[in-house]
């Protein structure tokens, strides 16, 4: 049975080390490797993933939405403010 083992090596040149690819060939494996590896790692965390419900989704959204269009308002008045109180204070001392 040893004897098979030893045969079966020597026709296929194998002597217990890894076979190696060379050169721009073995990067390329070796990323085609890392790009899988990184894929199933996507899906396995994909799985873990806690999706929130429709209901929450459109009530975060209005949420957002309303807060943005809020703060839209007090900035262009506050700008509007500042903007007439720098014309009021530069035609003052233009003028004195």
């Amino acid at each position: 049975m040893a004897q098979a083992a030893k045969l079966s090596q020597e026709e296929t040149g194998s002597s217990g080390v890894p076979f190696r690819v060379p050169g721009p060939i073995s990067k390329v494996t070796e990323t085609w490797r890392r790009l899988t590896q990184f894929l199933h790692d996507v899906r396995v965390e994909m799985r873990h993933v806690n999706w929130p419900s429709r209901s929450d989704v459109v009530s975060t959204t209005v949420v957002v939405s309303v807060t943005v269009a809020f703060f839209g308002v007090f900035f262009w008045m506050t700008d509007l403010v500042f903007g007439r109180l720098y014309l009021y204070v530069s035609n003052y001392f233009q003028h004195h």
